[in-house]
């Protein structure tokens, strides 16, 4: 393993925070600073708790520890997509599309979680 870059959960992640950044571009502006900016930093979150976990790899607890946060900024975004959904700022397509995209996330981290060998813990 190279990178974190080379992760598929880093790609995912980011492929996930790119997109909603593009949809939240057309937020109503009073969501700017409440909806808008909590979703855009859960999704970013989620993928630099993968740079980070990644870099904390050689200690097995704290590569794990990282990985747990990147599930629960993960959850965020997902309640953060309901919002956007149940308020209209989002069609249901998009927040399909979302969701899903996010639901791939999961267990990917739990993947991680289970066999943190395989990506470099503790050597």
């Amino acid at each position: 393993m190279g990178s974190y870059k080379d992760l598929l959960l880093y790609k995912k992640s980011f492929a996930l925070a790119m997109e909603i950044f593009a949809i939240t571009k057309h937020f109503p502006k009073e969501e700017m600073y409440s909806l808008t900016d909590q979703i855009r930093r859960s999704s970013r979150s989620a993928n630099i708790c993968t740079i980070e976990a990644y870099r904390k790899r050689v200690y097995p607890n704290h590569f794990i520890s990282k990985l747990t946060d990147v599930d629960m900024e993960n959850s965020e975004t997902q309640g953060w997509l309901e919002f956007s959904k149940e308020c209209n700022y989002i069609s249901k397509d998009a927040y399909e599309k979302l969701y899903s995209l996010s639901d791939e996330i999961g267990p990917i981290v739990q993947y991680m979680i289970d066999n943190p060998g395989k990506f470099g813990a503790g050597k």
